[in-house]
């Protein structure tokens, strides 16, 4: 008998993908959704038994662990990732569960810059000492950062709070998802590891935008804004904690706590991660 999995975010860009993939591949997997809607029933097509449930209370996740194996924890970028991690560490173990996969984030490090990033490595030492194996994913900026503002793109701009000189290599959704089903699939040769999930290339956000306009054959120009015009940008309003949270990130960015590429993806998949011209023109019509 496969395990039963629990995909938190399941409606999120990993959390959906990795849904996905294992349900493709024979597994019962309990997608947990914050609200039932177009997303949650397209989860319920694939064949995934969805659950709805606030991941920030410890009464209503406990329920969700029932007869699960396996499960994947993704919080969304906003305030509370400590006390979802103690709520989900807590039912995990109460569940005897015999397995965590954790996204956490590139920049998660006991002298991080960011709040978040520090919350982010609390997050993961908490999983550490929770008792349930687990391996830590540390992805870098997605290149679904994109489409976040592909109005922007088809303006012309390419338009982020980073600074021209540091360096990511941009990671899709998609890959990274990949990974997650991998991992809990097969999670023997993983517990207890930590892995940095990172594209192929390393580049700056100049040559980012380079890569763009050559795959779209347009003008791209590269313009740096705050981070509170980015959030303006991307939500459409104020939102206080993400534009902290970005700021933060900008200065690890310049210092270099983003830079690196590695083989981690090519090892645990078989295949190389998507570049950023990949994942234009696999979105092109986005753009357009």
């Amino acid at each position: 008998m496969k395990p039963n999995i629990l995909i938190s975010g399941a409606a999120g860009s990993t959390g959906s993908i990795a849904t996905q993939l294992l349900v493709e591949r024979g597994f019962h997997v309990r997608a947990l959704v914050r609200k039932e809607d177009e997303r949650s029933e397209k989860l319920k097509a694939l064949g995934a038994e969805v659950v709805v449930a606030d991941i920030l209370d410890f009464r209503a996740i406990q329920p969700v662990f029932e007869g699960i194996q396996r499960a994947y924890f993704c919080y969304p970028v906003a305030p509370g990732i400590v006390q979802a991690t103690v709520d989900f560490a807590q039912a995990a173990l109460d569940a005897k569960v015999e397995y965590i996969v954790n996204i956490s984030q590139r920049t998660c490090r006991e002298d991080a810059i960011a709040n978040s990033a520090i919350q982010h490595w609390l997050a993961e030492r908490v999983f550490d000492r929770c008792g349930v194996p687990v391996t830590h994913l540390r992805p870098t900026a997605f290149n679904e950062w994109l489409l976040y503002f592909r109005h922007k793109i088809r303006d012309g701009e390419y338009t982020v709070p980073f600074g021209p000189n540091g360096k990511f290599a941009p990671i899709s959704a998609r890959d990274q998802a990949e990974v997650i089903a991998a991992l809990l699939a097969d999670p023997a040769e993983h517990i207890g590891k930590t892995y940095p999930l990172l594209g192929p290339v390393e580049l700056t956000p100049p040559q980012i935008a380079d890569a763009v306009s050559k795959t779209l054959g347009k003008e791209v120009r590269y313009e740096q804004v705050s981070p509170e015009e980015w959030v303006q940008i991307v939500f459409g309003g104020d939102f206080a904690w993400g534009a902290e949270h970005l700021k933060g990130i900008v200065q690890q960015h310049a210092r270099g706590d983003m830079a690196g590429t590695n083989d981690i993806v090519e090892r645990i998949t078989g295949h190389k991660p998507e570049s950023v011209p990949e994942f234009v023109e696999r979105n092109r019509a986005a753009f357009a």
